[in-house]
Formats: structure tokens, sequence, C-alpha cells
């Protein structure tokens, strides 16, 4: 079932999104080479909490995590673990909180010390790739305009987009309808209204789009062993456009 939020549920959700998007703040310079994904882990779990939030992913379908740390050629759902992180590594922190009953949802992705021009491009590409789609998110619009956005343009550029994993509904759980497909056509689907909130969180490769599983059940892989990235955010469907709740502060 779809539900449709009010301005005050909305407001929550915003100030719920605003806790996650200074994680995310704070995380560009926690994130460096010699750390681990499990330090990024209790980094954020300490910082939801200390702040009144709860870290909504842990105990959600058996997920034992307050992240998502996805290294590389993972897609999505990776166990944080001690690992050391090392120049180069392309990480992707996913996480959800509930602050005082209101949900947000928002991935972003990092690389770890040093950069390559690989990595930059992708990054650049799967970052633009979520903002197509989110000005698609308009009242009277269809989900099939999102996707639409987002896969005509990755593709063009040499990429592949996950087809496994999608945006999602979300408050007052964590999953809900409608599902947010990153590819589709343009024109179908569900007539987005306002007072949605969505996620919108493509998963961009750098090869093929398809996937493998790991055998723990969660943690997604590229079939090809290329590298993937992803960017999410929460956002109302507004009659003035949308507004992102997990929007952060400038880079």
């Amino acid at each position: 079932m779809i539900t449709l939020k009010s301005t005050r549920e909305i407001e929550n959700m915003k100030k719920s999104g605003e806790l996650l998007a200074k994680v995310h703040e704070n995380l560009r310079t926690f994130i460096k080479p010699g750390i681990t994904s499990w330090d990024i882990e209790e980094f954020v779990h300490k910082f939801i909490v200390d702040n009144g939030g709860i870290p909504a992913q842990i105990g959600y379908e058996g997920y034992e995590y307050a992240t998502c740390c996805s290294i590389n050629d993972e897609i999505c759902h990776g166990f944080p673990r001690r690992k050391v992180l090392k120049d180069g590594d392309l990480i992707k922190v996913d996480m959800c909180i509930d602050l005082n009953g209101a949900m947000s949802d928002s991935c972003w992705s990092y690389v770890v010390g040093e950069s390559t021009p690989e990595i930059d491009r992708l990054m650049e590409v799967t970052k633009k790739a979520l903002y197509l789609g989110i000005e698609q998110a308009q009242v009277g619009n269809r989900v099939g305009d999102i996707g639409h956005a987002i896969q005509t343009y990755a593709e063009a550029q040499g990429y592949g987009v996950v087809r496994d994993f999608v945006g999602h509904g979300i408050g007052p759980t964590i999953h809900e309808a409608p599902a947010i497909p990153h590819y589709g056509e343009a024109g179908k689907g569900l007539r987005l209204k306002e007072g949605m909130v969505i996620t919108i969180e493509p998963m961009i490769n750098t090869g093929t789009w398809k996937m493998k599983m790991d055998d723990n059940g969660w943690t997604a892989y590229t079939q090809d062993g290329g590298l993937s990235c992803q960017y999410e955010h929460t956002l109302a469907i507004t009659k003035e456009g949308p507004i992102l709740l997990t929007e952060q502060a400038p880079e």
C-alpha cells in the first residue's frame, strides 16, 4: 500500500534526513586509508544514537548492522568488517535512521585516499544520474520517467544500470510501495502523487548490470568484477517539485 504523507510527517522526515546528512558529511573526513568498514560502522552507530536517532537497519529482515558498507565490486548490502581500506577503494555507505518515528534513507559513495580517473568518472556519472532521476519526480509524472532518465544517461556513458535493486517508498517503515526502478520507459508506470516520499538510489556499474549473490544471502557483487557506485536520496513529491530530505551541505 502506498501511503501519502502529510506536511507534518514530511517535516519530521526532513529532521531525520538532516541527521542522516550530517553523518555523511562527517564521513567525508573520517574515511581514509588504514581504517576499516567496521570503524565506519561503529562511528555511524554512535553518531546516530548520540543524536537521538535509531539505526533502523538493525533487525530489518534479520540484518545486524547500522550500515551497509559495500566496497569496489560489491553493489550493495556489504557487511561492515575488519579488512583495512586502502588507497583507491570505492566504498558505498548506506544507512537508514529512525528519528522519533520518522524514517530517512541515504547511501553515498566515497573514494578512500587517492582516487583514479576511472573512479572519478564513475562517481560523477552516478551522481548526475541520481539528480536526473530526481528532476523527474514531479506530481503527474510516472515512475518510468525517473528510470528512463537514469538509464538513458548512464548507458549512453557506457555503464550498466543495476536492475535487481530499486528505490522504494519509505515511512513509516523502511521499504514500502511503490518500487522505483532506475530503468524503464518514459510515460509508463505508476503516476506520482503529492505526498509520496520515495528513495531514488541508482547503482551504476563499469561493466554489465548483472549481479551475483554472496553466500551470506545479503551482499550483491557485479557479475564481471567491475566497480559499482551508488548515490541515494530520500525525497518528498510536492506541488512545488521534489524536496530532498537527506540533502547534504556542499562538499
